[in-house]
């Protein structure tokens, strides 16, 4: 359906379907051995059809900026439009500390994501009383909406790298407005290859579950990709309420001439077919190659952006094999 890859040295790849009409597509920009080139802008492409994203014109919206926060590590851009107004998410490092990862939001001003005005609104905020959330690093949020109740989702390292989920006002949606909760923590092995994470969230509902995807162990070959859901009727901010696959549903060795998949997000094209969008590298990475290659997996560009076709069991569930 789509070529592979479909968009070279863009890794952390999102698309979605705004109410404009267009589809739009956000990723992290590559950086080339170091934290001091590149990882420093969020860009945008847009076309009426996804196939189009390939080959539309990419415009960067958004740079880092030279000192303070948000001038390093700009992460795992996503666009998202909630009630109304259109949003990025994304996370960021300190110029005198890099690490010092935090989730962001920027607001856009106006109609046009790619050529009107955008508004920093600043570190994502925790609830009063919520001492837990984004006191450490953190990244990769995301937002769904679910029976009229609006969620963020994102990872966050309190003891292992784990994911967290709380709920959110759509009117100010930089603000939780509830505690979070533990959705997933590395548990089994093929989560803690290199190192013990579980990260890169994306939501799929179904008529009978809602899912949520999400990537593990470190950045190279050894990414893969696990699951768990709940019922579409089940209160998601009780623990719970959540089921984890205990395995993969994704990873190098289910696929042909690709490396650690991941990071992924979810569309629906203009036929109606449901993609899975994710990041790969060559399998030409596992011989230390890949053109780019860089033996530090965090400052090698060659994960690319590409699109595979979800297809569903007898029971409804998504199998992204």
């Amino acid at each position: 359906m789509y070529p592979n890859p479909f968009i070279p040295e863009r890794a952390d790849p999102f698309i979605t379907k705004l109410s404009d009409g267009y589809y739009y597509f956000t990723a992290s920009y590559p950086a080339f051995k170091s934290a001091e080139k590149g990882y420093d802008r969020i860009i945008l492409r847009r076309s009426r059809t996804v196939d189009g994203l390939r080959t539309a014109e990419e415009k960067a919206v958004w740079y880092a900026h030279k000192e303070g926060v948000m001038a390093r590590h700009i992460w795992a851009p996503e666009i998202h439009e909630i009630k109304g107004r259109i949003y990025i998410f994304f996370a960021a490092g300190n110029r005198d500390d890099v690490w010092h990862i935090r989730p962001y939001m920027l607001r856009l001003e106006g109609t046009d994501p790619i050529n009107d005005s955008w508004t920093e609104l600043g570190k994502v905020k925790a609830a009063e009383g919520d001492e837990r959330s984004f006191t450490s690093f953190s990244l990769d949020m995301t937002h769904f909406e679910h029976h009229g109740r609006h969620y963020l989702i994102w990872a966050e390292i309190i003891g292992d790298s784990s994911l967290f989920m709380a709920e959110i006002n759509p009117d100010e949606p930089n603000v939780l407005t509830s505690k979070s909760i533990l959705l997933t923590k590395p548990e089994y092995d093929w989560e803690k290859v290199v190192f013990r994470v579980n990260e890169g969230a994306s939501v799929l509902k179904t008529k009978n579950k809602v899912y949520v995807f999400f990537s593990a162990s470190g950045t190279g070959a050894e990414y893969c990709m696990g699951m768990l859901y709940a019922d579409k009727d089940a209160d998601l901010m009780n623990e719970e309420s959540w089921t984890k696959h205990t395995e993969p549903v994704l990873r190098t060795e289910d696929l042909i001439g690709e490396a650690g998949p991941g990071h992924n997000s979810f569309v629906t094209d203009e036929n109606g077919k449901l993609l899975l969008v994710y990041h790969a590298r060559p399998e030409s990475h596992l011989k230390g190659e890949c053109g780019t290659y860089w033996e530090e997996s965090l400052y090698d560009p060659c994960r690319h952006a590409r699109i595979r076709e979800v297809k569903f069991n007898v029971k409804g569930e998504p199998i992204l094999k």
